[in-house]
């Protein structure tokens, strides 16, 4: 609990720590692609330079979406209900990326 109300009072531990955790995620991608291997037949993932810029855009642009509202939402509630929100978008363009669900052309994936 200590942690978490150092936090709260620190704006800027909690903005360097969204940041890191966001960081730490992108490099377990690019270890992945570099340990697993490429290729389409199954076998790893196959991701190019752009893939790992607009993953970097993705993951760094939320986290720093969900600092800004819960440095300016006042409530607790519409913090959580915003940043749930920002999450979904989210994880729902990543999935349009990966798989294209909504098939758009020339932005969903596969």
């Amino acid at each position: 609990m200590k942690t978490i109300q150092s936090l709260e009072k620190n704006p800027n531990k909690r903005l360097l720590s969204l940041l890191f955790g966001a960081g730490i995620i992108l490099l377990i991608f690019a270890v992945l692609q570099l340990t697993v291997g490429t290729g389409v037949d199954g076998q790893g993932f196959n991701w190019k330079l752009n893939d790992f810029i607009i993953c970097g855009f993705l993951l760094f642009g939320t986290a720093l979406l969900c600092e800004f509202v819960l440095r300016k939402v006042k409530t607790q509630k519409l913090r959580i209900f915003v940043c749930v929100l920002i999450l979904l978008t989210f994880v729902l363009i990543w999935i349009d990326l990966a798989v294209g669900i909504f098939n758009i052309p020339g932005f969903s994936g596969s």
